[in-house]
């Protein structure tokens, strides 16, 4: 299991990342992708991991965007202030208008069009792949979804994982963490469910929308240089066995965050 903000695979200030190759070098039999790309006449990430790894899934676009790949800048991954005035790798006109310094960058660089959303692939049985969407907040330039997957493992058990990519907690991401937590929750009554992906949130306010959620592996996981937080997570509802787990740096602003996991037989029937 594995979720890996992907950046669109570019940085802030619009330079190509190895994100992309880092997501499909993870080993993963579950993996959530948020802020994955897929062009209109270019870079398919969706497409390009499907092929790669044998793996089958949805994407849902969240975000008509355009994306910089021949931008230029020093060795920091974005721009000094990018959450105040922008960045320079994605461009979002949707909901919202560009900065100044946005649009002037924006003319001075090649960019490509094409939609930003989240992926879930899975090279396990699927019996059944859906999304739904979440309440787009105010202050968002995007949309929200939440992915589902119902899936089974080789001796037939089945158990379901919610891809997420929330909202930040400032931009009132409460109330989708709300729709989730009850959506999953009455789910968890007769299965094994994950909810796994990008939260924009720390532990502690988990601990209080998600109660009885377990957090199914602990690792810093942005910035990604030099983290210092964790806002990538892997809840778990039902009889998990945690092997291992971990995060890594792929290139992206996020660490891609890794955990084995597998199912207690015995308690899973028991339920």
């Amino acid at each position: 299991m594995a979720t890996f903000n992907l950046h669109a695979g570019v940085d802030g200030w619009g330079r190509r990342t190895r994100a992309l190759e880092h997501a499909a070098a993870l080993g993963a039999d579950v993996l959530v992708c948020p802020e994955m790309w897929r062009g209109d006449a270019g870079e398919d990430h969706f497409g390009a991991l499907s092929d790669a790894l044998g793996m089958a899934g949805l994407f849902v676009p969240l975000a008509r965007a355009e994306r910089s790949t021949q931008g230029t800048g020093p060795a920091s991954w974005q721009p000094r202030g990018a959450h105040l005035h922008g960045e320079y790798g994605l461009f979002f006109t949707e909901h919202r208008s560009l900065t100044d310094a946005q649009r002037a960058r924006r003319s001075s660089v090649p960019a490509e069009a094409g939609q930003w959303g989240i992926g879930l692939l899975t090279r396990l049985p699927i019996d059944a792949v859906t999304s739904e969407p979440l309440e787009r907040q105010p202050r968002e330039r995007v949309r929200r979804a939440i992915v589902r997957a119902d899936v089974r493992l080789g001796d037939g058990s089945a158990f379901t994982v919610f891809g997420v990519h929330f909202a930040h907690l400032s931009h009132g991401s409460f109330r989708q963490f709300r729709h989730v937590r009850d959506v999953a929750g009455a789910l968890a009554q007769d299965r094994p469910v994950l909810i796994v992906g990008d939260f924009n949130s720390w532990r502690p306010p988990l601990r209080l929308f998600f109660p009885g959620w377990r957090q199914l592996v602990r690792a810093r996981t942005w910035p990604a240089r030099r983290p210092h937080s964790q806002i990538d997570h892997v809840l778990g509802s039902g009889p998990w066995l945690v092997r291992d787990g971990g995060a890594s740096d792929g290139g992206s602003d996020h660490r891609a965050l890794v955990v084995d996991l597998d199912l207690d037989e015995e308690a899973a029937r028991a339920r």
